[in-house]
């Protein structure tokens, strides 16, 4: 299979990354567990069975040892659940299933389901095993470097001698058990064909389940993997299927009327606004048939095209899911490609009423090979694979990238409007999403993920959008300032950090000793932080105010907090309550937003106070090794080196170890990846090994099996804090790689290698021609 260069090298990062990180299932584990299968379920095996005994054997869901238990939810250490789920619906998909109730066979629909006798049961399940034989007798056959062709035969005959289970989802994952050099582990020919398409590749012509088989089986042998292995790369590159949706740039009068403010701001939307707020719409019959009533109501003028427009306008607020991707059409051109979120959201303001969220992708003007939704505002995208091949060759690789400065949007009054915020990405979004949805948010993860780091950049990057139109970096000098404070003035966003000792007096209110003019001590009543937050927020309510609170759960949340709890929830913002102190109302504005951040190798979200869980939203940050990118130091690639690291922490370092990993951050220096081995020894020696002496408790065995022997000295207990001496780096980067020596066969460290070697020669001709000179020059003239 002929590969997208792009595409072909996230394969192989996926495969080496999983490897390395012990993700992927060994190939002799995966021969164990096929034949095992087959040991029990295999056409010999069955053939043996009748009676019904083998009737409970085919399908008796509450045998642990029957067939349909197998496929659909045995999961242990004799047959893991990593060969495709077929999970979904009822047990009829099987075709026949015992009642629990009345122990009473059951066939046929959910609608019209009938009793079957025990006679009428057992023939069933013979006509069920004829046909597996008779489908793994077509397996058996086929040449294992198969052509489109072989596998369109494949498909037809599977369809005539096995046309009861061939084409169910648990046919074909008991073929693929049988025969996993054959065929895939995706037993949708939805997931077949999206991950076909996310790798721009045209499935092949044709409906069935066998038909795409070849092209994974081709894709396994060149990459030289079995291929439940590449299930598990590509379900991890490509994630879960998504929908394509063509929504329309223009109101029929001027060519793209609504793009740019789309592009600009970030969204797509549509129009319809005496629909008023669609907002929390369910998607069952009984929604769509009110929202048609609604159309009907406002929009009496239209009765040819109400059900039409209902159904696209209930698309659009219903089913369009968050991860989806829309494409913004002007008639037969694409001007955008962009991934759905955020949920859907009323704004009343402005002429497109109806809105989601959107993160370009791609702002590129360029035309579906095969139009299709051009006549309609909202289409789903997805009878031509070709156009969806398309639409993710523009994904992989955009060729512009779409503009920074979100615009002002025309509302109906033809006053100047606000300013539409687009929807920021990747971290920065998930905590953009949170705290619109519940107001705070509470950033947590084991030591070195840049919680702190990725709190304050939300809070300022929000915070200069809603005030300033504009990212954080192209703000002028004192527009920053305005953000972030200087000296005695303060800024939108505001900082805190939780200790033991840290209280109520602190956060709202509280007396504190001062000293009179007469040189006595006296107390008077003073406004905490966040008091004072809100009182200034108050009075700019154009303008969001951010308070990030650092290592929140250090502190004795409920003395701190006190009766603020109450208001503090998103609904309940602009609520009074009298403060405890002084006895004055106070209420959270709605502009007010806190971001906490919590070290989970100190205390687990599970010791945090309830009633603040159910009033923060939680953002995971958990070490990422790609983030150090192909930086290598010594021969050693950054990113591999930290995650066999916690990958060796998470099997060793007990329980919690999950959250006692070691964050990329301390590999990073200005956000950049360290580049001395010098330097590298310094954060290992003095931050990284401290920190998994404490997690190991004197337990230098444990120690030992983290960061090898050669740095820890068992007998003696001891680190051996010699390999950190200086003239002796070789000797510490094999310490380095000893406990996972393969990481220095990685592409990254190969690449450093061959870019050192090349600036060796380098500085070796150049010594060549500065020697040369000094001769000739030394010549007598």
């Amino acid at each position: 299979m002929l590969l997208d260069p792009i595409v072909e090298q996230e394969i192989v990062d996926f495969r080496d990354r999983y490897l390395l990180a012990g993700d992927m299932q060994p190939a002799d584990k995966l021969v164990e567990y096929y034949a095992t299968f087959r040991r029990r379920f295999g056409p010999d095996a069955l053939a043996g069975l009748d009676g019904v005994a083998f009737l409970e054997v085919m399908h008796l869901h509450g045998n642990k040892d029957s067939l349909v238990y197998w496929l659909e939810f045995k999961n242990d250490e004799e047959m893991p659940a990593i060969f495709g789920s077929i999970g979904g619906g009822s047990a009829l998909k099987f075709g026949i299933y015992r009642r629990a109730e009345t122990g009473q066979w059951m066939t046929g629909s959910a609608q019209q389901q009938r009793v079957l006798s025990v006679d009428e049961a057992i023939d069933r399940a013979r006509q069920h095993r004829d046909q597996l034989i008779r489908g793994a007798e077509l397996l058996q056959s086929l040449p294992s470097d198969a052509s489109d062709d072989a596998y369109a035969a494949l498909q037809h005959g599977m369809i005539e001698r096995a046309p009861l289970v061939a084409e169910s989802a648990w046919g074909h994952k008991y073929f693929s058990l049988l025969y996993p050099e054959k065929l895939d582990d995706f037993h949708n020919t939805d997931y077949q064909r999206y991950h076909l398409i996310r790798l721009l590749q045209v499935p092949p012509n044709g409906d069935g389940r066998y038909l795409p088989g070849g092209r994974f089986v081709s894709l396994a042998h060149e990459f030289g993997i079995p291929m439940n292995n590449l299930m598990s790369i590509l379900y991890g590159r490509n994630g879960s299927v998504r929908k394509y949706w063509r929504i329309g740039t223009s109101d029929g009068t001027t060519p793209r009327t609504y793009w740019s403010d789309m592009r600009d701001g970030a969204f797509v939307a549509i129009g319809w606004p005496a629909l008023g707020d669609l907002s929390g719409m369910p998607v069952t019959r009984g929604a769509k048939d009110s929202l048609r009533q609604r159309m009907q109501d406002a929009y009496p003028d239209a009765p040819q095209t109400i059900g039409r427009l209902t159904q696209q306008i209930f698309n659009f607020v219903a089913h369009i899911d968050v991860g989806d991707i829309v494409l913004a059409g002007d008639g037969v051109d694409i001007l955008g490609v962009g991934r759905i979120s955020g949920d859907y959201r009323s704004e009343p303001a402005f002429d497109l009423v109806h809105q989601r969220p959107v993160e370009w992708l791609d702002v590129q003007d360029w035309r579906l090979p095969t139009p299709e939704g051009v006549q309609t505002v909202v289409a789903q995208i997805y009878k031509e694979p070709r156009n969806l091949v398309e639409v993710e060759r523009h994904i992989l690789e955009p060729l512009a990238p779409p503009p920074r400065r979100p615009p002002t949007l025309r509302p109906h009054d033809g006053t100047v409007a606000r300013t539409s915020v687009p929807t920021l990405t990747g971290v920065l979004g998930r905590i953009q999403a949170v705290m619109e949805r519940k107001g705070q948010v509470i950033l947590y993860g084991p030591p070195g993920t840049g919680k702190t780091y990725w709190g304050l950049a939300a809070a300022r990057e929000l915070a200069a959008l809603h005030a300033f139109g504009d990212r954080f970096e192209d703000l002028s000098t004192d527009q920053r300032t305005a953000v972030l404070g200087s000296g005695t003035q303060l800024g939108l966003v505001r900082t805190a950090t939780f200790h033991p000792a840290y209280g109520y007096e602190d956060f709202l209110e509280g007396y504190r000793p001062v000293l009179t003019g007469e040189g006595m001590i006296a107390f008077a009543l003073r406004d905490g932080i966040f008091k004072r937050l809100c009182r200034d927020a108050e009075s700019a309510a154009d303008r969001r105010f951010y308070l990030l609170i650092d290592e929140i759960n250090r502190g004795d949340i409920p003395r701190i907090f006190g009766e603020l709890l109450t208001v503090l929830e998103k609904d309940k913002r602009g609520q009074t309550v009298l403060l405890g102190v002084s006895g004055q109302p106070f209420k959270v504005p709605e502009n007010v937003y806190l971001v906490g951040t919590m070290n989970t190798a100190d205390r687990s979200i599970a010791l945090l106070d309830a009633a603040l869980r159910r009033r923060f939203g939680f953002v995971e940050l958990m070490p990422n090794g790609s983030v150090l990118g192909k930086a290598s130091v010594g021969g050693v690639p950054l990113g591999r080196w930290l995650d066999a690291l916690n990958l060796r922490i998470r099997e060793h370092a007990g329980r919690d170890a999950r959250n006692l990993q070691v964050g990329h951050a301390y590999l990073l220096e200005g956000g950049n990846p360290i580049e001395q081995i010098g330097r590298f020894a310094q954060v290992l020696r003095d931050d990284i090994i401290p920190l998994l002496e404490e997690y190991t408790y004197e337990d230098y065995a444990a120690l030992a099996k983290i960061l090898g022997l050669g740095m820890v000295d068992t007998q003696r207990q001891r680190i051996r804090e010699e390999v950190f001496e200086s003239g002796r780096t070789d000797e510490l980067i094999q310490c380095l790689l000893e406990p996972n020596p393969e990481i220095a066969t990685a592409p990254e460290a190969l690449d450093a290698e061959a870019a050192s070697e090349a600036e060796a020669e380098v500085e070796e001709e150049a010594e060549t021609v500065a020697d040369s000179a000094v001769i000739t020059d030394a010549k007598p003239a």
